[in-house]
């Protein structure tokens, strides 16, 4: 296997100069079904979101819904992940333990209010890219057979080489090939952080997640953080 890294296009930055990804590099983690540690975790999180305003308004969610329509991207029709986890937990939807990652992805998204995800790095052959779709390349959805094809233009998270697709619309839907398994020992999480949100903010998330894998899951973990003045880092 070659040398992957996570890279992040010289164009979004363009168009997005105040991007930042916060990255955790795992190598090695028993990704429990089951943990009664980190349930209660998410389900405090949950408790404080479903208290005490409406956190939809809250300017961190806000600020994705004006990166779509800065993409000519309806964020009603299509909403920013981290929208529709708290529209889910506001309205009192269950957030499912799919997997000892996963529902850490999850709470940090609803404690800091910032989108958080992962892929299975052993699923991509090329580089993890993030940048602008030609519309060639190849996406079926997270739990989904059909393959479909990302509009022109679109931002997408993909691998480089086989061009499937790990995350349309930016962090709108994640693609079913690279979605972490109890199984997955090598994964790359991204958290991110956009106009208002503090560089601060998104290391401490970061940090946080990484934290808990060591102290849950027996992760090897590395930290990074891209931005437009480092848009790329060797994760394996």
């Amino acid at each position: 296997m070659g040398q992957k890294s996570v890279i992040i296009d010289t164009e979004v930055f363009e168009m997005f100069p105040d991007f930042r990804r916060g990255i955790v590099i795992v190598d090695g983690m028993d990704n429990k079904i089951e943990n009664p540690a980190i349930a209660e975790l998410l389900q405090e999180a949950i408790g404080m979101r479903k208290e005490g305003g409406n956190w939809l308004e809250h300017e961190f969610v806000k600020a994705w819904e004006e990166v779509y329509r800065k993409l000519k991207v309806n964020p009603n029709k299509y909403p920013p992940s981290i929208k529709s986890l708290i529209k889910r937990v506001q309205k009192g939807g269950r957030i499912p333990f799919i997997n000892s990652a996963v529902a850490l992805f999850n709470y940090v998204s609803i404690k800091y209010l910032i989108p958080c995800g992962g892929d299975d790095v052993d699923t991509v052959e090329g580089n993890l890219h993030l940048g602008f779709a030609t519309g060639k390349e190849k996406f079926v959805p997270l739990g989904g057979k059909e393959e479909e094809h990302p509009d022109e233009g679109e931002v997408i998270y993909f691998d480089d080489v086989t061009l499937n697709v790990m995350c349309r619309r930016w962090n709108w839907r994640n693609g079913d090939f690279s979605k972490i398994l109890d199984s997955s020992k090598r994964v790359v999480i991204n958290i991110d952080g956009i106009g208002p949100v503090p560089d601060d903010t998104i290391i401490e998330a970061r940090d946080e997640i990484a934290g808990l894998l060591q102290r849950y899951c027996d992760a090897r973990v590395r930290l990074a953080f891209l931005s437009k003045e480092e848009r790329e880092v060797t994760v394996f």
